[in-house]
Order: C-alpha cells, then sequence, then structure tokens
C-alpha cells in the first residue's frame, strides 16, 4: 500500500513578496471545525490553479486562480503572478474583475487577457503593462466578444463567434435586437444544434481575426477562405499562428456533411484567399495544429477511425518546405492530443493519459520516441521556462499546485502555497493502485481508497464508484466533482477501477468494448465486486455503488442484473439508448449505425429492456441543461423505478449541466448522496 503522509506532501517556499491567497485567519472556521476530514464544505474553500503561461524569459509565470464566495454561490477569479525561482506570489489583476486566458508579449513587457469590465457587453482583450505601475487597457472593442487569443509579432489573434453577412456595427444592433425580443424560438435546418450545455445558432460562424497590438481595425483571417472553425467548440487550440507571422493553421469541417463532420488541418498564407486542406484522405479528427518555433513544420494530432473519439491520437509533422507528413507516434500505444514544442524545435513536451497517471513526456521529433519525465501523480499541459517546465501537479490527496520540473530527471520544484492551510487542517485516508483479473483473464487496473484511520483488522463498507466516458479513467488526480478522499472520509473504503473502455490502456484495451458497452465492463465491474468480497476488512452486507454519465450507464445495467449491492447511485445516465438521441452525439450511429440500421446492437446494449429486473434502492440525478445525455433520461429512469415500487429518489437541478458546478448545489449534492448511501449501508468500521 501506497501511504502518503500530508506533512510530506506540503511544503512552504519561502521568498520574498510571498503573498498567501487564503489563510487560517481569514478562515475562522477552520479553527473552529473539530472535523477533520476533506469535507465538501473544504473542497470549496480551496484555491483552484489554471494552466500556467511562461514569459518569453523565463522568469514570469501567470496563472488563472480561481475561489468561490460560497454564500454569494459565485467564481471570484482573477490572475496570479509568480516568479520562476520561486520567491515571488502575488495577484495580477483586481479581485471580483473576471480575467483569463493570459499571454504575453513576443518581448514580455505586456500581458494581453480576456475580461468583461466596466459596460463590456462581451469579453474584450485588455492589456496589462509588466513593467512599473500602469492598469490594464481595453484593445477590442469587439460586440460578439473574443476568445482563444494568441499574441504572435506584433498581432493578436482571436477567436469571435460572428454573423458572416454584417459588419461590426450590424452585429451590435442584432445583438441588441435579440436581447430585446419577447419570441424565446430556435430554428435549426442541420445539425449541430447544440455542444454540451448550450445552443448552436446556426446563423452565427467562428473566425479567427487579428488587430495590432498597438490597436486599429479587426482584421478578418479565416472569413477570406471561406471555411469556418468547427461549429460544436473552438479555442485557441483550433488554430495558430506562423512564428513570423506567414501562414495560419486551422481546424475545419472538411466537407459538407454537418451530422458527421470531419475535422481536418487547412493552412492558408496570411492574407490569401485560399486555405489548402493538408488532411482529405483522412475522416477521423486532425486537430491542436501547432507551428514550430523555427517556422519550418507544422505538427498536429491524427487520429483515423472516425466515429471513435478514443482512437489513438499520433503526433504528425508536416514540413512546410516540402509539403509532406510524417507520423512520428505510430508505433506508441498512447494518444498525443495535447503538446508543446521544445524551443530548439527538435521534439514535443505533453501531459499523456498513461496507465491511471498522467505523466510528462518528452518526444523526440525525428525518431518519435517518447521518454517518460515524470512517474507518479499527474500533471497538466507545461509550458517552457528556460531549461525547465512549468505546470500544475494534482493527486488524489492535494488540489492542483504549480511546480517547477526538471525535463532531465521529472525532479519537482513547488512554486506556490495555495490550500496549504486547508489542508494542514485535514486527515486524508491513504489510498493504493492494485490489478485484478477481469473479463477474459485480463488485467484490470483499480484505485483502492482507505478512510483516515484503517484498520483492516476491522470491517468496513464498499463504495464502488464507476467512470464516465466510456474512453475515461479514474487517475491519480484532484476531483472538486467527486472527490475519493471525500467519500472515503465518510467511512467507506472506496473502488475507483479502469475497466475495459478505459482510456490510457491502449487502443485494443479501449476499443474492446465497441459496440457492446455492456458486456465487458460489467464483468470487470463483477470482478472488482468478488476482489473486494474476497477481502476481509470488506463488510460484504454493506456495499453500495454509483456512476455518472457513461457511469450512470452501467449503473443502471448492474440495476437491470443480479449483483450484491444495498443502494445505487446514477448520475446523468444513458439509461435508454435510443432517446439519446435527443443528445449533442448519438451513441455509435456514427461507426455502427443507427438503431434502425442495427437494431440488435441497440436492444442487447439499452439498460431500459432490462427494468423487469429492477430492486435496489436507487438515487437518480439530473441537470435541466445538460445536452450530453438530456434530462428526461433521468426522468425515464424515475419514472421506471417508481412504476415498479423501487425505493427511489429523483434529484433534479434545473441550473446545472453534465456536472454539478455550482457551490451549494455542489454542497446539497455530496449531501443528498451520503445520505442516501448511509441509509442503506451505515458508514464506518465494524
Amino acid at each position: 500500500m501506497r501511504t502518503l503522509q500530508i506533512l510530506l506532501l506540503l511544503c512552504l517556499l519561502p521568498g520574498l513578496f510571498f503573498a498567501s491567497a487564503s489563510s487560517a485567519s481569514e478562515n475562522p472556521d477552520l479553527h473552529l471545525s473539530k472535523d477533520r476530514s476533506l469535507s465538501v464544505e473544504r473542497l470549496w474553500q480551496f484555491q483552484r490553479i489554471g494552466n500556467p503561461v511562461v514569459s518569453p524569459d523565463g522568469k514570469l509565470i501567470v496563472a488563472s486562480v480561481t475561489g468561490y464566495d460560497v454564500a454569494a454561490d459565485k467564481a471570484n477569479g482573477r490572475l496570479w503572478l509568480f516568479s520562476a525561482d520561486g520567491k515571488q506570489q502575488r495577484p495580477l489583476t483586481a479581485e471580483g474583475l473576471r480575467a483569463s486566458e493570459p499571454t504575453f508579449s513576443p518581448d514580455g513587457n505586456t500581458l494581453a487577457f480576456i475580461s468583461q469590465r466596466d459596460k463590456d457587453d462581451a469579453g474584450q482583450i485588455y492589456l496589462l503593462p509588466m513593467q512599473g505601475p500602469g492598469e490594464a487597457r481595453r484593445l477590442t472593442e469587439v460586440p460578439t466578444g473574443v476568445y482563444g487569443i494568441k499574441w504572435v509579432g506584433q498581432h493578436l489573434y482571436f477567436i469571435s463567434r460572428v454573423w458572416p453577412d454584417k459588419n461590426w456595427d450590424e452585429m451590435k444592433a442584432q445583438l441588441k435586437t435579440n436581447k430585446d425580443s419577447k419570441m424565446s424560438g430556435r430554428q435549426w435546418n442541420a445539425l449541430p444544434y447544440s455542444h454540451f450545455d448550450h445552443w448552436i445558432d446556426e446563423s452565427r460562424q467562428a473566425h479567427v481575426y487579428r488587430i495590432a497590438a498597438s490597436g486599429g481595425e479587426v482584421q478578418p483571417v479565416t472569413q477570406p477562405f471561406g471555411r469556418e472553425l468547427p461549429r460544436s467548440s473552438q479555442s485557441a487550440g483550433s488554430y495558430d499562428i506562423h512564428p513570423q507571422e506567414r501562414y495560419i493553421a486551422f481546424n475545419s469541417n472538411g466537407w459538407d456533411n454537418q451530422v458527421d463532420a470531419k475535422i481536418d488541418v487547412f493552412l492558408a498564407r496570411l492574407g490569401s484567399t485560399e486555405a489548402i486542406n493538408l488532411t482529405p484522405d483522412n475522416q477521423a479528427p486532425d486537430s491542436s495544429p501547432q507551428f514550430s518555433p523555427d517556422g519550418k513544420s507544422l505538427a498536429f494530432s491524427q487520429q483515423r477511425i472516425h466515429g471513435f473519439y478514443a482512437d489513438t491520437a499520433n503526433l504528425v509533422v508536416y514540413d512546410l518546405a516540402r509539403n509532406s507528413s510524417r507520423v512520428l507516434t505510430a508505433d506508441w500505444d498512447r494518444s498525443v492530443s495535447n503538446f508543446v514544442w521544445a524551443s530548439d524545435s527538435r521534439g514535443f513536451y505533453s501531459s499523456i493519459d498513461d496507465a491511471a497517471t498522467n505523466r510528462l513526456y518528452f518526444i523526440d521529433a525525428r525518431s518519435g520516441k517518447p521518454r517518460a519525465i515524470t512517474k507518479a501523480t499527474s500533471f497538466g499541459q507545461p509550458a517552457l521556462a528556460g531549461n525547465r517546465l512549468i505546470a500544475t501537479n494534482d493527486s488524489f490527496l492535494f488540489p492542483a499546485r504549480l511546480v517547477s520540473i526538471d525535463p532531465r530527471n521529472g525532479n519537482t520544484t513547488r512554486l506556490d502555497n495555495f490550500n496549504d492551510d486547508i489542508l494542514s487542517q485535514v486527515d486524508l485516508g491513504t489510498y493504493e493502485s492494485v490489478t485484478y483479473k477481469g473479463v477474459e483473464g485480463k488485467d484490470i487496473q483499480m484505485w483502492v481508497h482507505y478512510p483516515p484511520g484503517f484498520d483492516k483488522s476491522k470491517k468496513y463498507p464498499l463504495f464502488l464508484l464507476i467512470h464516465g466516458g466510456p474512453h475515461n479513467a479514474f487517475t491519480d488526480s484532484f476531483s472538486y466533482r467527486w472527490n475519493s478522499q471525500t467519500f472515503s472520509s465518510w467511512g467507506y473504503v472506496s473502488a475507483w477501477p479502469n475497466f475495459h473502455g478505459s482510456s490510457g490502456f491502449g487502443q485494443d484495451f479501449a476499443d474492446a468494448i465497441n459496440p457492446d458497452w455492456r458486456t465487458k465492463p460489467l464483468a470487470d465491474i463483477q470482478a472488482a465486486t468478488q476482489w473486494f468480497e474476497n477481502h476481509s476488512w470488506i463488510d460484504t452486507d454493506r456495499m453500495v455503488a454509483g456512476g455518472a454519465s457513461y457511469g450512470g450507464y452501467l449503473t443502471s445495467i448492474l440495476l437491470g442484473t443480479e449483483h450484491p449491492f444495498k443502494a445505487l447511485l446514477i448520475h446523468a445516465a444513458v439509461y435508454n439508448i435510443y432517446s439519446q438521441m435527443a443528445a449533442d452525439f448519438a451513441v455509435h450511429s456514427t461507426r455502427f449505425g443507427g438503431y434502425w440500421e442495427n437494431p440488435e446492437i441497440y436492444k442487447a446494449i439499452s439498460p431500459h429492456y432490462f427494468a423487469g429486473n429492477f430492486n435496489t434502492p436507487t438515487l437518480v440525478i439530473h441537470g435541466q441543461l445538460d445536452y450530453r445525455v438530456p434530462v428526461g433520461q433521468g426522468f425515464e429512469l424515475f419514472r421506471t423505478l417508481q412504476m415498479r415500487g423501487v425505493e427511489s429518489r429523483m434529484i433534479y437541478f434545473p441550473d446545472e449541466n453534465h456536472w454539478i458546478l455550482k457551490p451549494n448545489n455542489s454542497i446539497y449534492w455530496y449531501n443528498q448522496v451520503k445520505d442516501w448511501m448511509t441509509k442503506f449501508a451505515e458508514p464506518g468500521a465494524k
């Protein structure tokens, strides 16, 4: 068992100008409370650090830091400045004014970021001088707002969703008309109509624009090509600008079919009217284009199986002079979906989903050979700081913190002191990684979390969790929505298995459950349950289980199958695969055909077909704004349980999406889950 002591995890870095974001003196409840568990209330006291950006000279680091006012039910995000030597930590932007997407100028003297302040109707680019005193000044006045910013050469580039046939004044007028209109109807003539938690206006398109850093006219970049960025989702990763501002590379749908978009990489000279499709023969997504620092190459991520979002993403390098591509990582059974070029253009650094841990890797740009930099705990996407890397680092036992990493050996140095005061008031449990035999005798990795003060001579209840996706994984990372230590602090041993279909264990393992979502994952969960039943410290009369999204789907499958669990939690579940057609995606239809083409697939795996076996007390939870798994799924399941006379409870959030994100809703969610599980499986040792 890996026993981790919290005092070893928390090291305060001394130094000049070190300002703490919060302290015990500012949180008197930390002193008064006798509860030393990682409660949900404590989760909402943590400061949450975003991905860092580094100044060109590698000396300064800026990251967004978000705290929450539970009483007001609001987030308070601001930018913080850190030094790479660990001697400085201070707020950079004012409290109460949201700021995001920090971006340094090429000379490092100015920081650009997005904020909505004064009388801005939408987010705009602001510029803040980094030398001496000075206030941030607004650079843009784009009525449709800006996001996805990059600073290259003398220009700032950004994305905006616009009406392509209107000028800025006409768009401003259209926005006012829409705001004042008493008509709320929406119209679609083609897909997509939604993405995750918002509706998509098909009359608007996402395009890249630019503006000189000194101000002036906003210039269209992608609009002259007659190609928009992908309709469902766009970000700064959807495009890149050549370091000498010669080219733009961007993602766009490569064919007219909007039902199953073909995301390609397009290349164009800035100022031209023609964009060339670099990936016309690949129907699967090509994404995240990035030019090399020397300007000679373009790298991007490429999948090969259309309709399989967990298909291994290979790193591809396109030679701009030779107009030729080569796949670097074809022989590596891991996905490279996000990466950053090394400063000498000889390789890449990336955070890789690797066997239940997000590890940093270096990938050689010639051979494609990967080299692991870090081993234990998880790391976010790195940024370059001279001969070191800067990234966030988190684990099951601590939230994200800012660290500097030596890329030669993975040694880390802590750069911040956020959340130490809170963690010093908490008694954490322990955890370990175990392996058991799943379906067909294959090894299955599983995290096991033990409550604080665990004593193997006693018996504990089991809370088994099932992850979503299905092609995701439980990694050694800190979660605010389903926190392993919070669940275990209630007095449960909690289990987090990475069953067949999980990501990070290779292509064959991930694809083993398609199109049959049911059989192998169910067998792996049953085997995990048996693994615990064979241990003397588990009370087999006090076992519960739950999951969300696909995890809710598989828990619904458990509900209709013989199992030993006394109660179930089913959150945002795909319960009826037929009615899942109302979502922003349809299960299996792209790759295996619709239910009218292959009805036997859907009938074999849809949980609602097994409703005649439902007899386990079940807590059902769903959010109205969930367009990934529409809310009707939850109500269908709840009505079925009620009609069958099964003890059940439905919790509905009118203002939440697929996830429960608001502080007070989250606290209520955790407390309701605890109340439900306690009713059927009393927590604590016996």
